[in-house]
């Protein structure tokens, strides 16, 4: 998140704007205020928008993104962002772990095999099967994420932030979901969707030893990212990622100087110092398990686009009548803020903006040009038919994926990499939020 504007550049928190603040308040009511007229169940609306805002103020607020694990250690060689993405997956899976046994100790079974009228396993609808769709997916989506400069929690964070970009992008991620849902239906019915095949890693190993699996393989890629980083630094491409000084702790209290907890450093201790990527990852886990057990559904993202976009067409006097899209117009016709997952994507684009109006640090950036506009359109595009041919993106397929002990978020997430790094070859230094290739530079360039 907020790759390409220099926030240091924006007023300290001591010349913030108490209108800003204010304004966060506002938005915070209004957050709950907008389901009033129009969700049917209030208390599943406030749930969901809750949620939803305690993600999007965590992202916000910690700096953390999916994209930016791989884009990140690529462009600086520094790996933290990286290794927390490490950390959240592993706590997500211990914890998840946890709940998928007790299920499954009470006869439930994962949702890819349950019968009519069987209890199914919390989250186990994240275990997806593994085929052409999620490999293909996997792919576009990771390019796409690189091109429209976020991913899908990203896009949605960066729009809160006021990062224009992702308003150009997010239309088209929705737009995309429409062909990605007919080429999802396509692929599943033809002799490819034969190819497909379920793996719960309990199944093979046991729940004790699906952790383990799941925690040695992500320790395997905290070594090769450690090791990548040692690279970088031996070769003598390597920049440090600084805080702004502006989300810098406050200075130490003076030792004569009486504490007053309504000061300006309380203020700027609780709404605008950085939290560590260490603190957001692990607050990420929990929240991640706290859906799961409110839900009883894992973690997901572009569900809702497709309706969306269905619902942005008809705006405009198109309709899709395909058996395809039968699902999504029902849930257009049950109003779309009775969608739980819709209403909690909603809920992060308005959490990541109140975490900048605390602060007093919200400002719009339009550093692009047209060029940039049509990267980061057709990027949105590519993620949205990504994300529905694989079954999911990076939270739904990837997080939700490995979090539920599946193999299928381990295949995604490495296709997700080769995607993301063939954009970031590809578009080297013709997008303004893409730096030129390391390997054309001389080494005195960082």
């Amino acid at each position: 998140m907020l790759e390409g504007l220099d926030r240091s550049t924006i007023p300290s928190p001591t010349a913030r704007s108490a209108r800003q603040a204010w304004l966060g308040v506002a938005v915070l009511a209004a957050a709950f205020g907008i389901g009033l007229p129009f969700a049917d169940d209030m208390q599943a609306f406030s749930l969901f928008m809750a949620t939803g805002l305690a993600l999007g103020y965590t992202l916000t607020r910690s700096r953390f993104g999916f994209a930016g694990g791989i884009k990140r250690i690529y462009a600086t060689g520094e790996g933290s962002l990286t290794k927390a993405l490490l950390i959240m997956f592993a706590l997500a899976a211990i914890l998840t772990a946890g709940v998928h046994w007790a299920a499954a100790e009470g006869g439930a079974v994962i949702k890819a095999i349950a019968e009519e009228g069987q209890a199914v396993i919390p989250g186990s609808g994240s275990v997806i099967p593994i085929g052409v769709g999620l490999v293909l997916g996997g792919f576009l989506f990771g390019a796409g994420m690189i091109m429209a400069g976020g991913c899908a929690s990203g896009t949605l964070a960066n729009l809160g932030e006021g990062v224009m970009r992702a308003a150009l992008a997010l239309p088209f991620f929705v737009l995309g979901s429409l062909p990605g849902l007919w080429l999802q239906s396509a692929i599943n019915t033809s002799t490819l969707g034969e190819l497909n095949r379920t793996v719960y890693l309990p199944d093979y190993f046991g729940y004790v030893g699906a952790v383990g699996v799941t925690l040695a393989g992500l320790v395997g890629v905290y070594v090769i990212a450690r090791k990548y980083e040692q690279f970088r630094k031996a070769e003598g491409y390597f920049e440090k990622q600084e805080w702004p000084d502006a989300e810098k702790p406050a200075p130490e209290q003076p030792a004569n100087e009486k504490y007053r907890f309504f000061s300006f450093r309380t203020y700027h201790t609780f709404f605008v110092t950085r939290w560590s990527l260490t603190t957001g990852s692990v607050l990420l886990a929990f929240m991640f398990l706290f859906i799961i057990i409110t839900t009883k559904n894992s973690w997901g993202i572009t569900g809702p686009f497709a309706g969306w976009g269905l619902a942005l067409l008809n705006l405009f006097g198109v309709e899709l009548t395909s058996p395809v899209f039968e699902e999504t117009n029902a849930g257009i016709a049950a109003g779309l803020l009775n969608n739980g997952m819709g209403v909690r994507d909603i809920g992060i684009v308005l959490g990541s903006a109140i975490a900048l109006l605390l602060a007093g640090r919200f400002a719009f950036d339009t550093k692009f040009r047209r060029f940039d506009v049509l990267i980061y359109m057709l990027g949105g595009l590519i993620m949205g038919v990504g994300a529905r041919i694989a079954g999911g993106c990076n939270i739904g397929a990837l997080f939700s994926g490995i979090g539920n002990l599946s193999l299928s978020g381990w295949v995604f997430g490495v296709m997700l990499w080769v995607g993301g790094m063939s954009a970031l070859k590809f578009f080297a230094n013709k997008v303004n939020i893409i730096g030129p290739d390391r390997h054309t530079l001389p080494r005195s360039y960082l």
